[in-house]
């Protein structure tokens, strides 16, 4: 007996082990699954934000062409837009994402088209006040301590800017109503019409109209119009307004509190990002020498950034839509999944970013300016923008996470605590105590990027995926789920 016991032992072992390898496969198979299904909507993100990242750079190069003063200033400009406008208008639109795409998963589609079309108009009544300060900025600059001559340039773009702030209230919402509904061809044919153009227009003003720096101002905001115009036909004829759009009525001016609930955090969580690279821009430019260089050398670093930023960016939104979805399916499991597969992903990422920013930190501040200051400190300080990315890449698909299960008040908080209370200090301790010198403000931006890519995973390693999903009904006042009749394990990116 003992013998036949014995003998059986090696083959209950091979059957194990036969086990073990058949549910390391199977879990293999559900992370390539995944991945694909990220992918399905972060290839086509990428493809756009590399052609909205191209429209920049045009602009950045006609600006560096007018000479220094109007690189400075129009860095300047662009710095004080972003914290006093756009992110303020991205960051409330972003509101709209957990709503949108836990409603695509609950199969509740109308609540999408009545989310876009109030978030429109939240955004419109913001503008307004803030089109009023762009007109009367110079004072302002001037009573900041930036030159009289930067703050003259800056004025000049900046006003040249209301109308692409008025019409980024209709393109920040539109793009997430295309997006959370995996419609991403309207988006890639609105930002390929938006590139091909922009050049030309650029041209005429700048060559033909002899506009100057409000040309360029003015190129981006006739480019936008375009923009505006070719995604909303895109999106019409692609069918995905066809169930969820539904119409403007009276009642679109009701019912703001649950947007107002998650836009006002989810626009304080972007603007403390936003807001820490332009304040860079303006401590640039109180450096106590060669300011001038300083805040162009920070202008031609951000667009290496924001190159940069496209990758995890694109990541992020995928995520934060896989997770909204399945979070409104009622598939608590699968959004938890879904964010652990994009965190790994998001290593790679962050490996890969560094490699380039390193590669290219020789030639990459030729491509924006001719001054030798800016292309040399350009050189010193991108290696450590690269090592940034490593923990700017972590934490910036984390954030992806926390948006599609709706909890902005959380991000805010982290990105708050890291940017302000770890690497502003660090700035301020560097480069005008230590005296380190311009790379100072870039090992500021990489102890915040840390702490902030730290303190996102350990909030998503704690996540009570089961009450989130309860948080998704709740939100979207759902009393049974649905069944979602495309199926969340095969995202199809449709036309």
């Amino acid at each position: 007996m003992n013998d036949q016991i014995d003998s059986s032992v090696p083959l209950l072992k091979h059957y194990e082990d036969v086990g073990q390898r058949s549910r390391r496969v199977q879990t293999m198979l559900k992370v390539m699954e995944e991945v694909k299904q990220l992918l399905a909507i972060a290839l086509p993100m990428i493809l756009t934000g590399l052609m909205v990242y191209g429209k920049s750079m045009i602009s950045t190069m006609f600006m560096g062409r007018l000479g220094r003063d109007a690189l400075a200033g129009g860095s300047l400009s662009i710095a004080v837009a972003n914290i006093t406008g756009y992110s303020v208008i991205y960051g409330l639109a972003t509101g709209m994402e957990a709503i949108s795409s836990q409603a695509y998963g609950a199969n509740q589609l109308p609540i999408i088209g009545q989310t876009l079309r109030r978030t429109i108009l939240i955004l419109l009544i913001t503008a307004i006040p803030i089109s009023v300060f762009w007109l009367h900025v110079k004072p302002v600059l001037i009573l900041c301590g930036q030159e009289p001559r930067v703050a003259d340039f800056a004025a000049i773009h900046l006003r040249a800017c209301i109308p692409t702030l008025l019409l980024k209230c209709f393109i920040h919402p539109l793009r997430i109503y295309s997006r959370t509904q995996h419609r991403t061809l309207p988006l890639m044919l609105s930002a390929a019409v938006a590139l091909l153009i922009h050049t030309p227009i650029n041209c005429i003003l700048q060559f033909k109209l002899k506009l100057g720096i409000t040309g360029i101002a003015l190129a981006v905001g006739i480019t936008d119009f375009n923009l505006v115009i070719v995604l909303v036909l895109a999106i019409r004829y692609s069918g995905a307004h066809r169930d969820s759009w539904g119409g403007w009525s009276l009642q679109c001016f009701k019912q703001w509190g649950p947007i107002l609930k998650l836009a006002v955090p989810s626009c304080v969580w972007v603007c403390l990002e936003w807001w820490w690279y332009e304040l860079m821009i303006i401590l640039a430019g109180l450096f106590p020498y060669r300011a001038t260089e300083a805040v162009g050398t920070m202008g031609v670093l951000v667009q290496a950034t924001s190159l940069m930023y496209i990758f995890p960016s694109s990541l992020s939104m995928a995520v934060s839509t896989r997770v909204g979805n399945e979070l409104g399916a009622n598939q608590p499991c699968k959004a938890k999944f879904s964010s652990l597969v994009a965190l790994t992903c998001s290593v790679f990422t962050g490996i890969g970013a560094m490699i380039f920013m390193m590669t290219l930190r020789d030639v990459w501040g030729r491509a924006f300016t001719s001054d030798h200051t800016v292309v040399a400190l350009t050189a010193l300080a991108l290696p450590v923008v690269g090592l940034c990315e490593l923990g700017n890449c972590p934490q910036t698909i984390a954030c992806g996470v926390l948006k599609g299960s709706a909890r902005p008040k959380l991000g805010a908080h982290i990105n708050l605590g890291s940017f302000y209370g770890v690497g502003l200090p660090v700035v301020g301790m560097l480069c005008f105590v230590m005296k380190v010198g311009f790379v100072g403000f870039w090992y500021g931006l990489l102890a915040a990027q840390i702490v902030c890519a730290i303190l996102m995973i350990v909030t998503l390693v704690n996540t009570n995926w089961e009450a989130e999903g309860e948080r998704a009904r709740e939100l979207l006042g759902v009393e049974e789920y649905n069944q979602v009749p495309h199926q969340t394990w095969e995202v199809v990116v449709q036309p």
